[in-house]
């Protein structure tokens, strides 16, 4: 009996917990009355309703940093909201969230991932405000293929402390300032592709930035 009291117990504490951490649709009809600022970051979990309200409000920064996983139909409704959306406390993201989220068309941060598909890759170098990518410690030459095409004016990638040859010539490509603020090492191959990028490498020209890793 003690045990089975003990269980019930624990699963009550943990429904409890997870009412705190969740927000649903009543908390996001009340937090968009704020039409400067949403800041929800304490919230690790969304209902999908939840996310079709706040996409509603007029907010010109919607702040969800604390959510530690987001499905598809939840990153749909999200994608619709027109200020910028801060989702930075996701490591990772599915293909189908990622392929919503491109469609956003506001300032998007993803700092917090860690992984990133190539189909994933693809669907957010779409997304012209992306901002942050700082999580990622790797990136596959074809994922740096796909975020060579994005259209932003910056592509923040300063968690990537090594880059191949593929994926640095990819990146060469990329239109805007990019920062790989991160990296420690990088072949002369590698550094010969970036020093021909166009456009800024953290902020200096291309050529300027990759004579450091010359050998």
């Amino acid at each position: 009996m003690d045990q089975r009291l003990d269980l019930v117990s624990r699963l009550l504490s943990e429904i409890q917990s997870n009412a705190l951490d969740r927000i649903d649709a009543e908390m996001a009809r009340r937090s968009i009355m704020d039409y400067a600022s949403v800041d929800l970051s304490k919230f690790k979990f969304i209902d999908d309703d939840a996310a079709e309200a706040l996409a509603r409000s007029k907010s010109f920064f919607l702040r969800l940093s604390g959510l530690t996983s987001l499905n598809d139909a939840a990153a749909e409704a999200l994608a619709q909201h027109e200020g910028a959306l801060s989702l930075s406390g996701l490591t990772s993201l599915s293909d189908g969230a990622a392929e919503a989220l491109s469609r956003h068309q506001g300032p998007l941060y993803l700092g917090g991932l860690t992984s990133l598909s190539d189909a994933a890759a693809e669907a957010l170098s779409r997304q012209q405000g992306l901002r942050s990518l700082n999580g990622l410690t790797s990136l596959s030459d074809a994922a740096a293929e796909a975020l060579s095409r994005h259209q932003g004016n910056r592509l923040i990638l300063n968690g990537l402390t090594s880059l191949s040859d593929g994926a640095a010539e990819a990146l060469s490509r990329h239109q805007g300032n990019l920062l790989l603020n991160g990296l420690t090492s990088l072949s002369d191959a590698a550094a010969s592709f970036l020093a021909k990028k166009k456009g800024k490498i953290s902020d200096k020209p291309a050529a300027e930035w990759a004579s450091k890793f010359r050998r």
